[in-house]
């Protein structure tokens, strides 16, 4: 099948169970697309047990997406800046602590809390798993889905502040996340323990290089739309930035996802504020908002879909379904420890930790990177208790943070 036939196909599919959502279940876009795509997904496998090869077309399909690529290499870029790009810098700033603290010692903490529980569990329950692929399970899983949630807790009325703590995590821990994932599998492949220092200058170079560079490409885009007023050229303008920026910075072996996050947020307030015409912000807004919806729906379908490619094992299933409250546990220990230490004094931190705990909706980032792992005999667990921890954080944690959010709409 040529490229333009597999986008047709997921571009119908996604329009499709839109459709349906839009008619029948009215939930959340990206949830209604998901739920119908593994049900789609579950009817394919069935049809097989029946003598009929749909489950194998679409399999075969799959294989030649490559979710991992897709996401991380493609997608990945263009929702990170829609989302990066109405993040107001204001508001962050006067969260930044908090934030920079979620999203890097928060991920760490969720790594390690997950890893060595992975590895014990694991081991109880009979599956051989090396301490390090448990960490790198740790790493995979940890980082937080902005494309998720954001839309559910806007919708329930949260607070700005509680926003823009969600926002901000999720935004910068896709980048820090990858980043220690590329780290641990390193160490997992090489066979050897690297250096404290190595592995220090390592993640200083991807995440920090990877800030300074959206910093400066972020700058020259801002310069650029300084100098003209059309939308159009405009327009083009910020798809450069995304995709050029993001491919020079993996070249470069810099953060890609930091990268685009940081000038998302430069040009998603100095840029707006400063380049763009009133007409022009309109366009821009609408443009990205559209491109974000579409590839929001696709993103879901495929997840919904990759059900297909995962070896589906009894005792595997198992593990998945454990590994659930272990995730949950390794969240609200995360974020737990740094909110009640700023906010010893609030009467509020409690439902804080609660929100932030079940709002830690995992996503394609986490699918992505399972699938990107090599061939292992360890590999089919992780990919497998990496899709059920996905499932159940988007379809459960997804349909009630928020009403979970709507009975705490003070909470700051």
């Amino acid at each position: 099948m040529t490229l333009f036939g597999i986008l047709a196909v997921l571009l119908t599919l996604s329009a499709a169970f839109s459709y349906l959502n839009y008619h029948f279940f009215e939930l959340p876009v990206t949830i209604g697309v998901m739920l119908f795509a593994l049900m789609f997904s579950l009817a394919l496998i069935l049809l097989g047990h029946f003598g009929l090869p749909m489950a194998g077309w679409a399999s075969e399909l799959l294989q030649k997406v490559d979710f991992n690529r897709t996401l991380l290499h493609g997608m990945l870029s263009f929702l990170l800046f829609a989302g990066a790009l109405h993040v107001n810098i204001g508001d962050l700033g006067r969260q930044k602590w908090m934030v920079a603290v979620l999203a890097t010692g928060g991920v760490i903490a969720s790594t390690l809390i997950v890893g060595t529980l992975a590895w014990w569990l694991l081991g109880y329950l009979g599956l051989s798993i090396s301490y390090t692929y448990a960490l790198l399970f740790g790493a995979l899983i940890s980082p937080t889905d902005p494309v998720a949630v954001l839309g559910i807790v806007r919708a329930a009325g949260a607070s700005p502040a509680l926003q823009t703590r969600i926002s901000g995590e999720s935004l910068f821990n896709d980048g820090v996340g990858v980043v220690l994932f590329v780290i641990i599998l390193e160490i997992a492949l090489g066979g050897h323990e690297p250096t404290a220092g190595r592995v220090v200058a390592l993640f200083a170079h991807e995440a920090l290089g990877g800030a300074a560079f959206g910093l400066v490409a972020g700058g020259v885009a801002y310069f650029m739309l300084k100098s003209v007023d059309n939308y159009q050229v405009e327009a083009l303008l910020t798809l450069a930035l995304v995709a050029g920026g993001y491919d020079l910075a993996d070249y470069l072996g810099l953060s890609g996802p930091i990268a685009i996050v940081v000038a998302g947020l430069l040009i998603g307030n100095h840029g707006r504020q400063l380049a763009m015409s009133e007409r022009t912000r309109e366009h821009l807004d609408l443009f990205w908002e559209l491109i974000d919806e579409v590839l929001n729906a696709v993103l879901f379908v495929l997840i919904g879909l990759e059900v297909l490619q995962i070896t589906i094992k009894g005792h595997y299933v198992i593990a998945g379904l454990v590994m659930i409250p272990v995730v949950l546990l390794a969240r609200a220990v995360s974020v737990g420890i740094p909110v009640a230490i700023t906010e010893s004094g609030s009467r509020d931190t409690a439902r804080v930790v609660s929100i932030l705990t079940w709002g830690g909706l995992r996503g394609g980032i986490s699918v992505a990177l399972a699938l990107s792992v090599p061939p292992s005999p360890q590999r089919d667990l992780i990919v497998t208790i990496t899709y059920a921890v996905v499932v159940f954080s988007i379809l459960v944690q997804g349909l009630t943070i928020g009403p979970w959010v709507a009975r705490s709409r003070h909470v700051d």
